[in-house]
């Protein structure tokens, strides 16, 4: 008998604010299907929890994204983000459902609960996962689901994979954009459980006095389509940067780098410090290929790079990679676009 017979399914926390769930949140369900369906004979499903205050109607939506069950815990005293209420609630429902994996985003929300709840249920927890996949074979020897998490480590100049095998269930915390969203199915069907937590205390121990709006910045890289990068080797020529993004309809990032030279505000930065991106077109122009900012950007759906040196490791992951100088090549793409839209 497997030694955690009674945990069963792939949870997914469902990270809600004034009723909008977070796209983290859909792209962890698209993952939790890969994973259940990589070993069907267990049975698994996709659960999402969704915590806060009249927020049963976003089951459906939830359900559409791919889960097959959502728990609804809706209470008043869930209206918004408290790390007391939210932990002790969604402790509770663990303990009450027994899942085998628990995965949250790694929000600044996700990265406040996750920990909490894992030291609660005395549970390990992998924070700011890259990849996760089950392991076929130990589930074959032993007839239980083991994850295996991966990581950077070591200031992102490692990966490194864990796991935990003795307790359950095996939570995680993944940035956003790190993994593809699926397709939305508006005529799936699944199951709709509510929960209600019982509280020790309803009184606060942390008062929130004041809410302050975070001044969003002029833009947002993960929405972007198409992005060009800036390195270092590109500080003294952003101005051709902006260039190509602009002839290209895209939008400018830059590395860990040329943020700290003081070129661009650090909402503009790719990478393991920054954001993770996902564009269908990325341009790394300067770009040495540190594994910091390859975290960031490697899942783009086309990586084009242009160095001057012939052994940037940004060439090892770039669909198409031109050696030279970024003041004399990106002249020519700027023209080169032009004559393309003139056409």
């Amino acid at each position: 008998m497997a030694r955690f017979e009674e945990y069963k399914d792939v949870f997914v926390f469902v990270e809600q604010e004034n009723g909008n769930v977070a796209e983290v949140s859909y792209e962890l369900i698209s993952e939790a299907r890969k994973l259940v369906a990589s070993i069907p004979e267990f049975g698994y499903k996709v659960v999402g929890v969704l915590l806060g205050e009249n927020v049963k109607d976003k089951a459906q939506e939830v359900i559409a994204h791919g889960a097959d069950k959502v728990i609804v815990v809706d209470d008043p005293l869930l209206k918004d983000y408290s790390t007391q209420f939210y932990a002790d609630a969604l402790t509770q429902v663990v303990n009450a459902y027994k899942p085998d994996a628990m995965l949250t985003g790694a929000t600044p929300l996700g990265r406040d609960l996750a920990p909490r709840v894992a030291a609660r249920l005395n549970v390990g927890l992998t924070a700011d996962a890259t990849k996760i996949e089950v392991d076929i074979d130990y589930a074959k020897e032993t007839g239980e689901s083991l994850l295996d998490v991966t990581r950077p480590t070591f200031g992102g100049n490692l990966f490194g994979t864990i796991v935990c095998k003795d307790t359950r269930p095996q939570m995680a915390t993944i940035r956003p954009k790190v993994f593809e969203l699926a397709p939305v199915d508006e005529s799936r069907q699944g199951e709709v459980d509510e929960f209600k937590p019982t509280w020790t205390t309803t009184e606060p121990q942390v008062f929130v006095e004041k809410v302050i709006e975070k001044v969003k910045s002029d833009v947002d890289i993960t929405k972007a389509d198409i992005l060009v990068g800036a390195g270092r080797g590109a500080e003294n020529c952003l101005d051709l940067v902006q260039q190509v993004a602009d002839e290209l309809g895209g939008v400018v990032c830059c590395t860990r780098a040329v943020v700290e030279d003081g070129y661009m505000d650090k909402s503009r930065q790719v990478g393991q410090t920054g954001k993770t991106v996902r564009p269908s077109l990325y341009i790394a122009c300067g770009i040495s290929g540190a594994v910091q900012h390859c975290a960031g950007m490697d899942k783009s759906d086309l990586i084009i790079s242009i160095n001057r040196d012939p052994q940037a490791e940004i060439f090892t992951i770039s669909n198409m990679g031109f050696v030279g100088d970024v003041n004399k090549v990106l002249p020519l793409l700027v023209q080169s676009i032009k004559d393309a839209k003139s056409e």
